[in-house]
């Protein structure tokens, strides 16, 4: 599934991405932790009942870079 991205802002880029095998809230910390860490991002918000991040970050962000700090991480995306 290709995520969903809405430029709202001439340099901000809101994406959402489908994240499976989260199971509880430390699950989401882990996951909102290792997103966070990607070089661009501005703000995480992970939603465990949705199995979605959804992404404040550059326009320019690298999403499969996020995507590979996910499946570090120990989930998939």
């Amino acid at each position: 599934m290709r995520p969903a991205v809405r430029k709202y802002h001439w340099l901000m880029t809101e994406t959402q991405l489908t994240v499976t095998g989260m199971t509880c809230d430390h699950c989401v910390r882990h996951v909102t932790d290792a997103i966070s860490k990607v070089a661009g991002v501005h703000s995480v918000n992970v939603k465990l009942a949705e199995g979605i991040a959804v992404i404040e970050s550059d326009a320019s962000l690298d999403l499969q870079v996020v995507k590979d700090a996910v499946v570090a991480a120990g989930y998939s995306a």
